[in-house]
């Protein structure tokens, strides 16, 4: 009997446990119900423009395009006349236009706590610049997405400016026209005017001595030629 009643206080004691964090948790999701109904909320109204060809082509572009701020916290979507709007409470959001195909500029909208709005580009660059556009937002279209990359055609121009042909051609190139300048007279009275400077070669016995025989052979060579000469004197 002892253990029986033992059994039956510890079931109880759990039970009872079980029920307390029940009622926590509720009043703790109650108060936080509370406190955000209530935040006072604002709508952040704008329009989203398309490129008029492109919409033709594409008439249901609106449902494939959403609104994203902060990342997808708060989402919405397009009305028929392109136009959006999304209450949230006060602070600062990046809005995001999300389409498959053409890249919208994301802004940033500060709502302060009395209800008024302040949009501005973001800067990644220098956070603290602040360039302000107008309010409700207007979304231009930028530049369509390309998810491929396009193949490269071959040209002609590509065959003629490669290395190796420019390296065959060049030369016979030269090789014809050269002559024909040199029989122009007038380029052959040029050619002619113009003074190369002359450069004293060294024999070839000089060098191959020095190279091969050192100095002591370039002296030997230097001492006869001073001899040489002197016998002449005497003759």
């Amino acid at each position: 009997m002892t253990k029986n009643l033992a059994v039956m206080k510890s079931s109880v004691d759990v039970t009872f446990l079980f029920k307390l964090i029940v009622c926590l948790s509720l009043s703790i999701c109650v108060r936080s119900n509370e406190g955000e109904t209530s935040k006072e909320w604002f709508k952040i109204e704008g329009k989203v423009q398309a490129p008029d060809a492109w919409a033709k082509l594409n008439p249901d572009w609106k449902l494939h395009t959403d609104i994203l701020i902060d990342g997808g916290e708060y989402r919405a979507f397009l009305r028929d006349d392109a136009s959006f709007s999304v209450s949230v409470p006060s602070g600062s959001y990046v809005v995001e236009v999300f389409n498959p195909s053409i890249y919208y500029e994301p802004v940033r909208v500060d709502i302060n706590s009395k209800g008024k709005f302040r949009a501005r580009r973001i800067n990644h660059i220098q956070p603290s610049a602040v360039s302000q556009i107008t309010y409700p937002l207007k979304f231009k279209p930028g530049m369509p997405y390309r998810y491929f990359q396009q193949r490269e055609q071959w040209r002609v121009t590509d065959l003629l400016f490669s290395p190796m042909v420019l390296m065959m051609f060049l030369p016979l190139i030269l090789i014809f026209i050269l002559p024909k300048m040199m029989n122009d007279p007038e380029t052959r009275k040029e050619m002619e005017n113009i003074q190369m400077p002359k450069y004293e070669m060294p024999e070839m016995s000089e060098m191959l001595t020095s190279l091969f025989g050192g100095g002591d052979a370039a002296k030997k060579t230097t001492k006869s030629g001073g001899s040489k000469q002197g016998v002449v004197k005497r003759k």
